[in-house]
């Protein structure tokens, strides 16, 4: 019982060490030591922290403006080729139906202009029902449920039936398209769907489009304990999505939403360090490296990638994910802190630190070591 009693108190100690010393001790080194271009990273001076990415390129800002400018001024037409230019890369076309939904949100007589001309569109339906969704989140608000009002909670449960009633609608006109799916997968969990009624529209949804991005991070949400679910179900869920993930899919950073959920609502907001962990992390990146570097999606999940990848102590493997996130550092993980600047500071330096990466004399220190 001894011994026993000595192992758990030296892992009790090394635990309080990380948790406690470590951060303090590397959040001094970094102030005070910490060159971040000796280790191939930019230079603090050059962080962004109004961006976890860089802007997308100009072409595409044009053209979605122009879109937007178009169905303001009372032209669906555009709106409609938009969407119908992404075929059937279904992640594409979602994408594009939500930048709609902002634009309908301030303005959405242009829709109601398109449905009324082409009633059997799909995605016109679709974009509705969504809308419908939206609107009644915003009314119920983002707060867990004993946060929200009653008179609030009542009018968001009583909106949610027509929207669900709007999108299977949609799907009838299009049943290869999952985008109507995504509406009701999104809307189950606020509708109190119990795990029977969800099945269905989750398995209608995987059957058109398995590897739908957004489908998948709203079904995490019904499947997380603040919902229907729990956290086994949850991360079990999140593990089959990076299983699964195909190559040029960020599909496997739903693991690291599942973590977030996770740790956010934790008393003691500490991650499991298993090997188990570490693999899937492992994997995560690997997955990363043949999504486009275009992909919207990717700069927050590679922030998030390099946060959990830290927290499990994976200091070389963090260091590399930091090098390809650049300087920007506009993203969750650092926000939370009030100073992102100083928080991705630390963190980058805390990696390359524990790394035992060998930084990369300067230029003229190198010269003076040759003479």
């Amino acid at each position: 019982m001894t011994i026993f009693l000595a192992v758990v108190l030296g892992v009790l100690l090394v635990v309080l060490y990380i948790l406690f010393i470590t951060p303090r001790r590397m959040a001094n080194w970094v102030g005070w030591h910490f060159v971040a271009s000796a280790y191939r990273l930019p230079p603090r001076e050059q962080l962004d922290p109004q961006r976890p990415g860089p802007p997308p390129p100009a072409h595409r800002t044009k053209e979605r403006q122009a879109v937007a400018n178009a169905a303001w001024g009372g032209d669906w037409k555009p709106a409609e080729r938009y969407v119908r230019a992404a075929g059937d890369n279904w992640d594409e076309r979602w994408d594009r139906l939500e930048l709609l939904q902002q634009v309908a949100r301030e303005d959405d007589a242009w829709l109601h202009a398109w449905r009324a001309a082409e009633p059997r569109n799909c995605d016109a339906a679709t974009l509705h029902a969504s809308l419908m969704v939206h609107r009644a989140w915003e009314i119920r608000g983002s707060g867990y449920a004993h946060e929200v009002m009653t008179s609030d909670m009542n009018r968001f449960r009583a909106m949610l039936p027509a929207a669900i009633e709007e999108a299977r609608q949609a799907a009838l006109l299009d049943r290869a398209n999952p985008g109507p799916w995504v509406v009701m997968v999104t809307a189950a969990r606020g509708a109190q769907y119990s795990r029977a009624q969800f099945k269905p529209l989750w398995e209608g949804l995987a059957a058109r489009a398995p590897h739908h991005y957004e489908g998948h991070w709203q079904a995490l949400q019904y499947w997380c304990a603040k919902w229907f679910g729990s956290d086994r179900r949850m991360m079990r869920f999140a593990r089959q999505a990076v299983r699964k993930a195909p190559p040029g899919s960020p599909l496997a950073g739903i693991y690291l939403h599942a973590l977030n959920e996770l740790t956010e609502r934790s008393a003691t907001n500490t991650l499991a360090v298993t090997p188990m962990a570490r693999s899937v992390l492992k994997k995560i990146a690997a997955s990363f490296n043949r999504v486009a570097p275009d992909d919207e999606r990717l700069p927050v999940l590679r922030h998030l990638l390099a946060h959990y990848m830290l927290r499990s102590m994976m200091y070389t493997p963090a260091l590399e994910q930091f090098r390809l996130i650049g300087p920007w550092c506009g993203a969750q993980p650092w926000r939370k802190h009030g100073d992102p600047v100083t928080a991705f500071e630390t963190a980058r330096g805390t990696a390359a630190k524990l790394s035992r990466t060998r930084p990369t004399p300067p230029p003229q220190q190198i010269y003076q070591m040759g003479r």
